[in-house]
């Protein structure tokens, strides 16, 4: 009969969490401007940032969909229920699902095609928070950024309280969405990418927009850099 070895199997069980973990990333979520912001992320859920001040969650290999962003002018009670002027998350402050428009979004993926993170700043939510996204480990050293006044100069048809919406988000046509899977920039569209040209404008602008680093990258993304 043949015996249990808990020696050999501790060992695989080790091995097979450290490969797990071998290409997890970090995030370092800091908060630079002059307000409070409420930090969101999924994975990983919410946090609130006063001027200064860093959150730091560890995200999975494999992760897709990933997303981090700023909520704006939020209020929660003791158990965490209240509401964001904007990024709000179904009036959570630990997001389970992705926040309401309009928000600057810093998108990723880890450890995908040929061992590759790929991430993204996508203005197809909107705006509301300036951000910097870059990596910070592995020797990548590509990071982007939008920081323009997009709030101040922001047309006036797509404004909103706190924000200024993506016109997908205002006019909801297949023009602005690209629901049929094929359109093209717009004047709205080239409004953002004027601004913020390492940014998503909108759905099909990929060739400008995404970026890749090593599995295993850690990241920051800065609010006001």
């Amino acid at each position: 009969m043949k015996t249990f070895n808990s020696f050999a199997f501790s060992t695989l069980l080790i091995a097979a969490l450290l490969s797990a973990s071998a290409h997890a990333a970090t995030f370092d979520i800091r908060n630079n401007c002059p307000y409070t912001v409420w930090a969101a992320a999924v994975p990983g859920g919410g946090q609130r940032l006063d001027n200064g001040q860093t959150w730091t969650i560890n995200v999975a290999a494999g992760t897709t969909g990933g997303r981090v962003w700023g909520r704006t002018n939020c209020n929660f009670d003791g158990s965490g229920h209240g509401s964001c002027q904007t990024g709000d998350c179904g009036g959570l402050l630990q997001c389970t699902a992705y926040g309401a428009p309009p928000n600057t979004l810093a998108e990723f993926a880890l450890n995908q095609f040929s061992n590759l993170d790929f991430f993204d700043i996508s203005l197809v939510d909107g705006f509301n928070v300036p951000m910097d996204f870059s990596p910070t480990s592995n020797g990548c050293t590509r990071g982007i950024s939008c920081t323009a006044d997009i709030n101040g100069q922001c047309p006036s048809v797509l404004k909103a309280p706190g924000g200024c919406n993506n016109p997908c988000t205002v006019f909801k046509t297949d023009q602005y969405c690209c629901n049929s899977g094929s359109c093209s920039p717009t004047d709205y569209s080239k409004f953002f990418k004027d601004r913020c040209p390492d940014a998503y404008s909108y759905p099909k602008d990929d060739q400008t927009s995404t970026f890749t680093c090593p599995a295993g990258t850690n990241y920051r993304v800065v609010f006001c850099p």
